[in-house]
Order: structure tokens, then sequence, then C-alpha cells
């Protein structure tokens, strides 16, 4: 997720998350922001293992064309 949107997200439910808060239900707030966050993380994590991949299979090849000759 770009940053832009994450700094949406937060402007957008800053409010209704200060309101739940300032009723003594600042539970609800943090449980909602740390979904947020735990989806963020899973999202940047597959990234990561997508770009890995492709590296792993290259370095198989090579292992492969070097054996062989």
């Amino acid at each position: 997720m770009k940053i832009n949107y994450t700094f949406l997200f937060f402007i957008i439910f800053a409010w209704p998350l200060y309101y739940l808060y300032q009723h003594q239900l600042g539970a609800i707030s943090f449980l909602v922001l740390a979904i947020f966050f735990m989806l963020k993380a899973m999202k940047e994590l597959k990234m990561l293992k997508k770009e890995k991949k492709p590296d792993d299979n290259k370095s198989k090849q090579e292992k492969i064309k070097q054996n062989s000759r």
C-alpha cells in the first residue's frame, strides 16, 4: 500500500477512532489499528516473497548448468 493511501486512511478514520477512545472504548480502536497494520505487514511480506523467488530459481539453474559441464 502506498504511503499516500496510509495517510488517507488515518485522516479518514482519525476522528471515529478518537471518539471511541474518548468514550472509554479505546480497545476497539486499538483492535482496528492492529488489524490494519497486520494486513499491511502481510501484504509487504507477500511482495518480498515474490521478489525473492525468481532469484532462487536463477541460482538453481546456474548450479545445474555448472554441474552439467
